[in-house]
């Protein structure tokens, strides 16, 4: 870790006890034969561009997307040939398992299209919801259209999820093709509509970070940046405390079959000797101050402060479900961002 290197090899059975693959691991698959379809089209397309949104290339929760768990679930297409000259019918149903206790249902969206490129004109759809009965199909129009064409509807009214119910949801993606078109233009279908669940897992250390108190000036910096220039004023040594790199790759852990991003999982850790003098600066508690005091001027038996993580930062993670979904996941407290003594 002190090289930046990868965790050896053979010390990966103790790498369970991070918090993150241990989280990680009750989704892993069953056994080691499991298979699953790489992930790829536009659903992954656009799932990367939301995880790229919301964290960077180490998985740092940079940006909040309103939730700490989006799953994408894909349709079922039934109904035979959907090309009828210009036009395109294409039936679809989602089927959705009963969700974790802990996941409460924000809402639910469906993601498409609404206009794609062709050799000759454009292909222009939209979603119709299909209901049970005889009644007429009611056309679904976008309440958001996000990035790169992408239209989104709501359909949280439509979708009723039990703790111990499957929910499903019918709907008819229609298009048409616009434009001149020519006998040798073979048929292009586009890809199917999915469905998109925006989920609060409100499982002890997942929840969403409460916002963060008013702080006065005088705690307004972290040991991480501070300790550098207290070290030239002081003389201190390299071995203060400060924080420190511990990479861990998921392909060395055999889960980058199924974790999508990041790559790798640097918690880093802070490791060091305190300063005699603990400036309030450094967040220390008044407690760590007392304690050194103690420590050089009472009894040397008292341990001086320890070099613990003050500050945390999310990590956000991809990956591919048992069922072949995708799912994005916020794991708070997981990445040290600062030291302190306490």
């Amino acid at each position: 870790a002190a090289n930046q290197s990868l965790l050896p090899l053979g010390s990966l059975p103790a790498v369970p006890t991070l918090p993150l693959l241990q989280a990680l691991q009750t989704r892993a698959p069953d056994s080691p034969g499991w298979q699953v379809r790489p992930a790829s089209g536009q659903p992954l397309r656009y799932m990367l561009s939301l995880y790229r949104r919301a964290a960077d290339h180490e998985g740092r929760t940079r940006r909040s997307l309103g939730t700490n768990t989006i799953r994408l679930v894909q349709a079922t297409s039934h109904g035979g040939q959907p090309w009828a000259g210009r036009w395109y019918l294409q039936a679809l149903t989602y089927h959705v398992e009963s969700q974790p206790e802990v996941e409460h249902l924000l809402r639910a969206t469906v993601v498409y299209l609404p206009s794609l490129s062709l050799a000759h004109g454009r292909l222009l759809c939209a979603l119709e919801l299909v209901t049970a009965d005889e009644a007429p199909r009611v056309l679904l129009s976008p309440t958001a259209r996000p990035r790169r064409g992408w239209a989104e509807v709501d359909v949280t009214p439509y979708l009723v999820l039990g703790n111990s119910s499957v929910g499903s949801l019918a709907l008819q993606h229609v298009c048409v093709r616009a434009g001149r078109a020519r006998g040798h233009d073979a048929p292009v279908a586009p890809g199917h509509p999915f469905l998109l669940l925006y989920l609060n897992d409100t499982q002890a250390g997942l929840a969403p970070p409460a916002a963060e108190p008013h702080r006065h000036r005088r705690d307004t910096g972290t040991l991480a940046h501070d300790l550098p220039r207290y070290l030239r004023e002081q003389g201190g040594e390299k071995s203060d405390c400060s924080l420190h790199p511990f990479p861990v790759s998921f392909a060395q852990l055999g889960w980058d079959h199924w974790i999508i991003a990041p790559h790798r999982y640097n918690p880093r850790y802070c490791k060091g000797t305190c300063p005699h003098l603990l400036r309030y600066d450094y967040h220390a508690p008044n407690h760590a101050v007392v304690q050194s005091f103690v420590h050089q001027l009472v009894d040397a038996n008292v341990p001086r402060p320890s070099c613990v993580p003050y500050r945390y930062s999310p990590i956000s993670v991809l990956m591919i479900e048992r069922n072949g979904g995708i799912l994005y996941k916020e794991f708070e407290n997981m990445i040290a961002e600062s030291c302190t003594c306490r």
